[in-house]
Formats: structure tokens, C-alpha cells, sequence
């Protein structure tokens, strides 16, 4: 699933950011185009904000048939458990043995990406990519006291088996637990393993006007 239900205020657009422009096509194309590409996706779903319908559909033009839209909720948990539940049918089937979560702002996201992050999922039951963050510090108080070894930077898209998610976030919703992101909720909820796959420091975050620029010269690269 793509998620594109945020508002991205940050950007400085009055326009959700996933919808502005980057190298002739809407930032959420990108994404959308990526996992097209990926052996082993069957199912898209694209998230939105129900008054950003025509846009999306307007995005959807390329894909005619292949992506689901799903109204979000008020936040990126209630989202992503709007989409589950929309797949329910097909998890408890075991039509849909694996999920994956993507961000719409990461437009870089490369299909080779994708399937490790498939394949990791499926072979441990969770994955996520990262990058190390060897510029993270320890913090006593107000001292340095040193580097934190072994810390990443953890991106999306993150997977996980679909059967555990749904039931994790079935049970986050009762509780009224409300996590960071997808791993923090199963995290608390699952006893599923988590493994991380090296990340991509190109798959960055559309956050300000400059990652468009950034994004747009990535692109122009090939």
C-alpha cells in the first residue's frame, strides 16, 4: 500500500505534496510506477484524502485497473488500518500472505528496493530498509558522550505477513495505542522478527522545497 493521506504542510504548498510535480509526473507516480515494476505485487492500494480523489484518479489514468484507492483516516495508523481492513477478505484467504507499506513522499524507491524488502518479509515474517545513521550520537544531560554503534535510519517501504499486521493493528485499535510507525505497532503487538535490509540514501523523504530539487536531479540521473 501507498500512503498519500498527509497533508505535507511542510513542503510550503497548498497543494498535498505527493501530488506536486517532479520530473513531469506527480510525486506518487513515481512510487506507484516502482511497484508496478515488482514481480510478486499483486495488489496496490493507494491511501489518499478523500478531497484529493480527483487528483488521485487523475495519477491512476497510467495504471487503469491495477491500484485500489482507499479513503485514510485521521492518522497514519487509522490509514494503513483502513487499508487492511479493505484486504481482510483476501489475507484471511491467504490470497495476500505479505504486506508492504510504502510512503508516497519517497519517490526514489527503486524496485529493486521493493523485492528485498518482499523477500526479507517473507522469509522472516518482517522487514525494513535503513541506512546507517553514523552521524547519531549518545546524549547524557548535555554532553556528547560518543557515537550510538549499530543505529540506522529506517525508511519505507516496510513489510510485514499480512495475517500478523492485520491482527496487530486490530488489537492496537482496541487498546487505543497509537505507535511512531508500522514496526513500533508490531513491535507491541506481534512476536514477529523484524530484520532490516540496507535502505537506499537516495530513497529520501519529500519533507521540504528543496528534496523536490534534490528528487528531480536523482531522476535526471537515471
Amino acid at each position: 500500500m501507498v500512503l498519500a493521506s498527509g497533508a505535507g504542510t511542510r513542503v510550503g504548498a497548498k497543494l498535498n505534496k505527493v501530488y506536486l510535480p517532479v520530473a513531469g509526473k506527480r510525486v506518487v507516480a513515481w512510487s506507484l510506477d516502482a511497484f508496478a515494476r515488482v514481480p510478486g505485487i499483486d495488489v496496490l492500494v493507494l491511501v489518499i484524502r478523500p478531497q484529493d480523489t480527483e487528483l488521485a484518479r487523475e495519477v491512476l489514468a497510467a495504471h487503469p485497473g491495477e491500484v485500489e484507492l482507499v479513503h485514510g483516516g485521521a492518522t497514519r495508523q487509522g490509514s494503513e488500518l483502513n487499508a487492511l481492513r479493505h484486504l481482510t477478505s483476501r489475507i484471511e484467504s491467504g490470497e495476500i500472505d505479505a504486506v508492504l507499506l510504502h510512503d508516497a513522499a519517497r519517490p526514489l524507491v527503486t524496485p529493486d528496493l521493493i523485492a528485498d524488502v518482499l523477500a526479507g518479509t517473507r522469509r522472516y515474517g518482517g522487514a525494513v530498509p535503513g541506512v546507517a545513521a553514523d552521524d547519531i550520537v549518545r546524549v547524557d544531560g548535555d554532553t556528547v558522550s560518543g557515537a550510538l554503534p549499530g543505529a540506522i535510519r529506517v525508511q519505507t517501504p516496510q513489510g510485514f505477513r499480512a495475517a500478523p499486521l492485520l491482527e496487530a493493528y486490530e488489537t492496537a485499535e482496541r487498546e487505543g495505542f497509537v505507535g511512531t510507525d508500522t514496526s513500533s505497532c508490531m513491535e507491541r503487538f506481534s512476536a514477529l522478527p523484524v530484520r532490516w535490509v540496507p535502505g537506499s540514501a537516495e530513497n529520501l523523504k519529500i519533507t521540504y522545497p528543496h528534496d523536490l530539487v534534490v528528487a528531480e536531479q536523482v531522476i535526471g540521473r537515471g
